[in-house]
């Protein structure tokens, strides 16, 4: 069982753990709403895990109202993944969002370099609507999430019923939508650039996701096409990304902000495989990778107003602190 994973939803989790970890388990996912809610357990199973199963990656689910700086110290000691439900609350019949928590507990894990994600579905939810779904989506990716799940992609699970304010086209928006972020961001790892590209195109993320869905429907790599953006190879992902963004930039008249948007996902994509596959790699750059991963980069229209041009061979590799870069 070496360098497999297994998902557990109930049971002795503190119990099964070590006699999986020492089986050969090197993932563990955990899928469990109470765990999520009870802060004792999640401490307990920290310590277990920090004690008994070191090198184990662990993904954990826990309640956003629940994290603070002593959960955090401790998860930090993990090998670990925080998984957080992004929900609303119903308030006089409508699904509302405490923005202010979830902003400030990803600002927590933001400044500890933490690796967090958010689960958040569409229709599962009593008031829930189409732009609620939208601006939760919005919102989920404003906050630098490592990865955006959608428990209804998983195996089995059930499909929301429309309601008078959540139409079954609406739904069907929200599959497509939910698929693109699925493929382009998630799978895409596009965290690091995610942010500037959308700024720089002045649109929405779900705009985007919206648009990167009718693409992939002309490119026969949809939802509908039984496309699976996990087994694909991150390189085939990111032609996919700069194919449709060059078009995007093209469409929204920013053609002379696209050599650095492409450079800084090409760079950042590069980096991502030195961690993911252990992958070394050369690429042609149009501007210095210094002022590419610089503040300076955070607005591409100040940049390409800004940074001079360097057109350069790169080498990424891997360095004694992770990836790294030189100029060839």
């Amino acid at each position: 069982m070496n360098g497999t994973s297994i998902e557990v939803s109930s049971g002795d989790i503190s119990s099964r753990l070590p006699q999986l970890y020492e089986s050969g388990i090197t993932e563990f996912y955990v899928h469990d709403r109470k765990l999520a809610s009870d802060r004792k357990q999640l401490l307990s199973l920290a310590s277990l895990v920090a004690e008994k199963c070191p090198d184990l990656f662990i993904s954990l689910p826990v309640e956003a109202r629940l994290i603070d700086p002593a959960l955090l110290e401790k998860l930090s000691e993990l090998y670990a993944s925080i998984e957080i439900p992004l929900e609303g609350e119903l308030r006089k019949g409508s699904l509302e969002m405490n923005k202010k928590l979830y902003r400030d507990k990803a600002a927590l894990m933001n400044d500890r370099g933490l690796v967090f994600g958010f689960s958040m579905g569409w229709g599962l939810q009593e008031g829930d609507t189409f732009r609620a779904f939208r601006d939760r989506l919005d919102f989920a990716v404003s906050l630098y999430p490592n990865h955006i799940d959608f428990p209804q992609f998983d195996k089995g699970a059930a499909a929301p019923k429309p309601t008078g304010v959540y139409s079954s086209k609406d739904m069907d928006f929200s599959r497509t939508m939910a698929f693109a972020c699925r493929t382009f961001y998630t799978e895409g790892r596009a965290v690091p650039w995610f942010n500037q590209i959308v700024a720089a195109l002045k649109i929405s993320p779900s705009s985007l996701f919206a648009d990167a869905d009718e693409w992939q429907q002309c490119n026969n790599c949809s939802y509908y096409t039984e496309f699976v953006p996990e087994e694909a190879e991150h390189q085939e992902l990111e032609r996919m990304q700069l194919a449709f963004l060059k078009e995007k930039f093209e469409e929204k008249h920013k053609g002379h902000l696209w050599a650095a948007a492409e450079d800084l996902i090409r760079l950042n994509g590069a980096m991502s495989r030195v961690v993911e596959e252990s992958e070394e790699s050369q690429i042609e750059l149009t501007y210095s990778p210094d002022d590419l991963l610089s503040p300076e980069a955070q607005s591409l229209s100040r940049f390409c107003d800004n940074v001079t041009e360097e057109p350069c061979l790169v080498k990424v590799f891997e360095g004694r602190d992770g990836p790294d870069y030189k100029i060839l």
